[in-house]
């Protein structure tokens, strides 16, 4: 079954999650980074690529309001 070869498997959601963080910071072996691309589900990529996209804002929103209230 093609499901079970660990070559072709699909990557869990975590898995996708650390590759679309590298991605994000942009430290990624080549050979990792193709290999990767075989197995990552699409759909995850895009959940992944928003929550990670929306935990940045988050994150510069409170920065941003930890430094105006202390000015």
């Amino acid at each position: 079954m093609p499901g079970n070869d660990p070559v072709n498997r699909k990557l869990s959601f975590g898995q996708t999650i650390r590759a679309v963080l590298w991605s994000f910071i942009g430290l990624r072996k080549g050979s990792e980074h193709e290999s990767d691309m075989a197995r990552l589900n699409p759909v995850h990529v895009i959940i992944a690529g928003l929550m990670a996209a929306a935990a940045f804002v988050a994150i510069l929103i409170v920065i941003v309001n930890i430094v105006v209230s202390q000015a």
